[in-house]
């Protein structure tokens, strides 16, 4: 529940006093205390106006410590209605006039950061996670995500709260959803360490994504990014064995499979199909579903995936989606047509463990053991997930005589 009301409270604090950084650091502290007080106290019947106030406090105290700032805080209030920083009784329409939790998205994700900055801020500013939290999530120590974190805050420092302008409001969403997809990624296959699934990045991605839908309902790209979370995510369970070995998607257990997610994922799929053009996430959310209905492996419409990986190779220049396209040739072709497709990959994909992932997958299928055995022997070299690692060094012993 904290994390549902920390984008409200930072943004009313950085409505009112400016200082994305200092009111970010309150509003955590806020969060905290209410952590440490709720569960003996009880939460209390406005949560909201409560982090505010706390949040508010701690900043003023910041802010106090420098005489012209406390000048200029003290006119701004002033000149603020009384009720414009407490939440409304329960039962009262009123809405705030604009919502905090988009405006902040845009600003977490301003194009002067870099990805990995994006990602960390939006945890922080919007999802409420503490650096620790973060931290952990992305196996990096806290002092190093604490200085990532700094480092962001300092270069939105003085940036307007405000949403972008409409010459620029397409391509400042296309970066919040593309950071919203980079971290249910990291959340569903983590890229290093020893699990292969963080549940709560993924999770946080979702809900995030969630929050973002309900401000834009109409906006296709965001139907289908959250259409395609569900659908993804909906095999979780599945994933893995009780040892925490990786399951390939052909041989997972379907009746593990979370069908209300997955029924909820088809028909996002469905609605973000009529909100306009089809886009990368729509068309990535529809091959998804194609796999989520099929009751067998062998029942899955690969001529019909395939299709829809010739339209996604022409929305976007990224190999992973060329990648993917080379495995529906070999399902629909055969491996040796599969292996042509990858071939014409190697410089785009050249030391990445997942081409010879596919290589070996390709080649076992073929009837080449010998080459599809140093394929998978490579590609466990290279990749930092430990359970792929293990999985990849099963298939190649597999194979040896």
């Amino acid at each position: 529940m904290l994390r549902l009301h920390a984008p409200q409270v930072l943004g009313a604090l950085v409505r009112r006093y400016g200082h994305f950084g200092e009111a970010e650091d309150a509003v955590q502290e806020a969060l905290l205390a209410a952590a440490r007080e709720w569960p003996g106290r009880g939460v209390p019947d406005n949560p909201r106006g409560w982090l505010i106030k706390v949040a508010s406090r701690r900043l003023t105290d910041q802010l106090r410590s420098d005489s012209a700032r406390r000048r200029r805080e003290e006119n701004a209030a002033l000149l603020t209605p009384r009720d414009a920083f407490t939440a409304p009784p329960p039962g009262e329409a009123r809405a705030p006039s604009q919502d905090d939790t988009l405006t902040l998205l845009f600003l977490c994700c301003d194009p002067s950061l870099a990805p990995a900055a994006q990602i960390a801020l939006t945890l922080r500013a919007v999802g409420g996670l503490t650096t620790a939290e973060i931290a952990r999530a992305h196996l990096v120590p806290e002092a190093t995500m604490a200085q990532r974190i700094s480092r962001a805050k300092q270069k939105v420092r003085g940036a307007p709260f405000r949403q972008p302008g409409p010459a620029d409001r397409d391509a400042r969403l296309a970066a919040v959803l593309q950071v919203l997809y980079l971290i249910f990624n990291e959340g569903y296959t983590a890229t290093s360490g020893p699990a292969l699934h963080r549940a709560d990045l993924a999770r946080e991605a979702v809900r995030l994504t969630r929050a973002v839908r309900l401000l834009l309902p109409r906006e296709g790209a965001v139907t289908g990014l959250l259409a395609l979370m569900l659908l993804t995510d909906a095999r979780s369970a599945a994933r893995t064995g009780p040892h925490g070995e990786l399951v390939p998607l052909d041989e997972q257990d379907r009746s593990l499979w979370d069908a209300a997610a997955i029924g909820e994922g088809v028909a996002l799929v469905e609605e973000s199909l009529r909100q306009g053009p089809a886009g990368v996430y729509q068309v990535q959310a529809a091959i998804a579903a194609l796999h989520d209905e099929a009751a067998r492996a062998e029942d899955t419409d690969w001529p019909q995936i395939l299709a829809l990986y010739d339209i996604l190779v022409r929305r976007t220049p990224e190999p992973m989606a060329a990648l993917g396209r080379a495995v529906a040739v070999a399902m629909v072709h055969g491996p040796s047509a599969g292996l042509g497709e990858l071939a014409a990959l190697e410089e785009r994909l050249a030391g990445h463990h997942r081409l010879e992932s596919v290589r070996g997958h390709l080649l076992e299928r073929a009837g080449d053991p010998e080459g599809a055995r140093a394929a998978y022997q490579v590609a466990s070299q290279r990749t930092l997930s430990r359970p792929e690692s293990r999985y990849l060094q099963m298939r190649a012993a597999r194979l040896t005589p």
